[in-house]
């Protein structure tokens, strides 16, 4: 039996706790310190992937689009939106603690065929929220899978991003036609009614954690209108 081996710590900012890095024979996982289970595994990640192919969708086969990954994790999301998008697109994604993008750019970084390495992407050291401020038409998609969904977990910062003063500078940092993919890790009927008050129309979809089977999660794509 392989042993599980410690590779790294990372302080989330504003005392959200430590994550670590671990790693058992060709299998890798993050978990936050003192929270039984694994926050993400590389052994499952087929709703991460989906993230990505259903919020860039409509874009498929369209030259120079932007699109936005809210969450670097273990670079499944950020891989399949460099898949789904046209070579001369631009991807960026914004990961909130540094040491994560570290162990990205190390060990961890096989597991999604090293997307950091990509010559379109772009990499945002910090809040994605920040990126929401100018209220700027930038991007066509924006992928978001900064917690395990509209309810704070990992960070409890992170339920700013769902509220109504933030959907609404999401929604105008967006392009025409653009869309706002949300992956969570159950169904939160609440916050549908939320997207569509701040003037998304809202499609909720239901995707298997790993090839077909597993725990069921939750894809919110909020177009607008």
């Amino acid at each position: 039996m392989n042993p599980t081996i410690l590779l790294g710590t990372a302080n989330i900012p504003n005392n959200g706790g430590e994550l670590r890095l671990t790693q058992r024979g060709d299998d890798f996982s993050i978990d936050l310190k003192g929270v039984p289970g694994s926050l993400m595994t590389s052994r499952v990640y087929s709703s991460e992937i989906a993230l990505a192919e259903l919020g860039c969708a409509h874009i498929k086969g369209t030259e120079n689009t932007k699109v936005l990954v809210g969450g670097l994790g273990m670079g499944f999301t950020l891989a399949a939106a460099l898949n789904a998008t046209s070579p001369s697109s631009e991807v960026t994604v914004a990961e909130l603690v540094p040491g994560v993008i570290e162990w990205n750019k190390g060990p961890l970084g096989e597991s999604a065929d090293r997307p950091l390495d990509d010559n379109r992407t772009r990499v945002h050291s910090g809040d994605v929220a920040e990126l929401f401020k100018a209220k700027q038409a930038t991007f066509d998609a924006i992928l978001l899978d900064v917690d395990n969904g509209p309810e704070a977990f990992t960070h409890a910062n992170n339920s700013s991003l769902y509220s109504m003063e933030s959907l609404n500078a999401i929604q105008k940092t967006l392009r025409p036609k653009g869309v706002l993919a949300v992956w969570s890790a159950w169904h939160e009927p609440s916050f549908t009614k939320t997207l569509k008050k701040a003037g998304f129309k809202v499609d909720v979809k239901t995707v298997r954690a790993h090839k077909g089977k597993g725990s069921r999660h939750t894809i919110y794509l909020a177009k607008i209108k």
